[in-house]
């Protein structure tokens, strides 16, 4: 019947080998979050901390840091969640295929919000001070919560039908916050809170916001769940739970989650801002300070045995990237539905999701063509960039399913040799310029301002991809070390530290007579560090995109302007060299690894957990 409690589920995967304890007293100050990071990269166990230094309270790490323990961990409720959305996409599913759907009923039946006076979640009060101050990266602002459940109804139209349930990102102590008294609240555009934030602007009045976390891990995947219209994040929790959610309903208060962990009360006043940051974020660098809303807090509660779920955010691959697969595998049918045309989309973790997008579409406005071209694919792409968080993609590739119906789109050195092969760069470059981007994106013009561009590709191949360097291949002044991430895709490092760096158009101005030479690479991309840029394709992947804005670092050999469109005849250059704006990249404080070092050696008590 799926768990009561955090506690229940911590229990479950300690039997069942899926949870490892250390007794070992660990700092929720770098060490906590250095551990998670070596044990979600070496596939390990869910993590028990229960000596957390300065701290009453225990921690818990890498609940959902393999697909395995996520399905193991939702293995009474996933087929009928699974089910249950395959219905809400075509509801006539259920009387042509009824022996399929047996487990539907159940489901609905737990499909509801249990409203109660009182909880275990209420039993006990505490401050801000006494909870765990965890700090995943040296340079972050203070503590935060990497697991929040943050909770808002609709000021216009309060009541569970209008609620949200989202998890944003919330600073506890730092900065100019009033200790125990104020916390930081940071969402990013394109988000359901900011309907309610912008209705309680226009009212005049604030926001009550109550901050859930832990409870049973339902709840915590819900509140990352991309659902469709219609369908709440309770409700689906109550699904995935196998039991209704229960919510603690009084006279003039928000509702409380009855079986959180703990739980922060508070409101926002519409008219008041503190800067938050510097964080770790999932791009592999730090967001740094802006303005942002912040919690006034009422109170802060805890149930007896309060367990503290954390994760790390930082350089994909992280344990939101084990989200992002349990994810795709509930909602993935749903995209078709929501996107006709559309038979695949992958938002590329490894580029930090949203600077780099991927889609297979179809393209069918002329099938009797002789040559097919991207014609269908552009409106399809246009849908795209306006649905929801796929709105926030600053490179989307989109190529014809019909060119090569199994074509893997999660393959991507094969996806990006379909695109590379048939693209033409005098036609299919698209761009959207002084637009939104994401807002932890620092590569644009400002807070949430970008570009995009849009490359679709169709038709029949039109050139063999290079994997060797032509013998006579000599780099304009200022550009060396050469080398072949995969065919057809070169890197090239400038001169770091030169003064003056190299520019984009200087490198496009005088490679261009090697334009011939250099066709059978149709991208290049400039970088800082070569060799490890083309290390692998994970490297590639996140220096390529998500240090580019692509109006200003994209350019080309042999370039022109035709009617407002921009092409270029020979290869395509994208300037990913850091620059000034740019925010600064992770890294671990080296004393903290020591320290790690030290506990994972033989006879230590982290030895053969990572």
């Amino acid at each position: 019947m799926g768990y009561r409690s955090l506690h229940d589920a911590v229990q479950d995967l300690q039997r069942n080998g899926h949870l490892v304890r250390i007794d070992t007293e660990i700092d929720a100050n770098l060490e906590a979050a250095e551990i998670q990071r070596r044990v979600y990269a070496a596939n390990g166990p869910a993590l028990l901390f229960t000596r957390v230094k300065g701290c009453r309270f225990p921690m818990v790490s890498n609940l959902f840091g393999t697909l395995e323990r996520t399905r193991f961990m939702f293995r009474d409720s996933l087929d009928a969640v699974r089910r249950l959305v395959e219905l809400k996409i075509d509801p006539g599913q259920f009387a042509r295929r009824p022996w399929r759907y047996g487990s539907v009923p159940a489901t609905l039946w737990s499909m509801w919000i249990r409203r109660t006076r009182r909880g275990p979640v209420l039993a006990n009060e505490t401050t801000l001070d006494q909870l765990p101050q965890l700090r995943s990266w040296p340079d972050d602002g203070g503590p935060f919560i990497t697991l929040p459940q943050v909770y808002t109804e609709h000021p216009d139209h309060p009541g569970f039908k209008n609620s949200n349930l989202g998890m944003y990102r919330v600073q506890i102590a730092g900065n100019e916050y009033v200790p125990n008294r104020e916390v930081g609240l940071h969402y990013q555009i394109h988000r359901s809170i900011g309907v309610h934030h912008a209705a309680a602007v226009r009212r005049g009045e604030k926001l009550r916001v109550n901050i859930f976390v832990g409870g049973p891990p339902a709840m915590t995947l819900s509140a990352v769940m991309p659902l469709p219209e219609g369908l709440s994040e309770l409700l689906f929790a109550a699904a995935l739970g196998r039991r209704p959610v229960r919510m603690i309903c009084q006279e003039g208060k928000l509702p409380i989650y009855a079986d959180a962990d703990f739980c922060i009360s508070g409101t926002i006043d519409p008219s008041r801002t503190k800067r938050e940051g510097p964080f770790g974020d999932h791009l592999g660098y730090y967001s740094l300070q802006h303005q942002f809303p912040y919690l006034e807090v009422d109170h802060v509660y805890h149930r007896d045995g309060a367990i503290w779920p954390f994760t790390v955010v930082g350089r994909p691959p992280q344990e939101d990237t084990s989200f992002g697969e349990i994810i795709h595998e509930i909602t993935g049918p749903i995209i078709p539905t929501v996107l006709p045309g559309v038979k695949a989309i992958h938002a590329v973790d490894a580029a930090g999701v949203h600077p780099l997008l991927l889609a297979i579409g179809s393209e069918r406005y002329v099938p009797y063509a002789s040559e097919r071209t991207p014609q269908e694919l552009l409106t399809i792409a246009n849908a795209i960039l306006g649905q929801g968080q796929l709105s926030l993609a600053k490179y989307l590739f989109i190529v014809a399913h019909e060119d090569r119906p199994e074509l893997d789109i999660h393959d991507m050195p094969a996806y990006f040799r379909h695109v590379l092969e048939r693209v033409d760069w005098t036609r299919d470059l698209h761009f959207q310029t002084r637009t939104t981007i994401d807002t932890l994106d620092y590569t644009g013009g400002g807070f949430n301002q970008g570009s995009k561009v849009v490359i679709a590709a169709a038709g029949r191949p039109r050139r063999s991809l290079g994997t060797e360097f032509p013998s006579d291949f000599r780099l304009p002044d200022g550009f060396k070390n050469p080398r072949i991430v995969m065919p057809g895709v070169l890197v090239v490092e400038s001169n770091a530290g030169s003064a003056p760096t190299p520019r984009l158009d200087q490198f496009c101005s005088k490679a261009a007579p090697l334009k011939e030479m250099l066709a059978p690479f149709p991208l290049i991309v400039l970088v800082d560090d070569s060799a490890f840029s083309a290390q692998n394709l994970s490297n590639w992947l996140w220096v390529t995109f998500t240090r580019s804005n692509p109006a200003v670092d994209i350019d080309g050999l042999d370039s022109f302007i035709e009617d407002k469109h921009w092409g270029c005849h020979g290869s395509l250059v994208i300037d990913a060299r850091r620059k000034p704006h740019h925010a600064p990249p992770l890294i671990e404080d080296p004393k903290v690894t020591k320290r790690i070092d030290e506990l994972a050696a033989p006879g230590q008590p982290l030895h053969g957990i990572f």
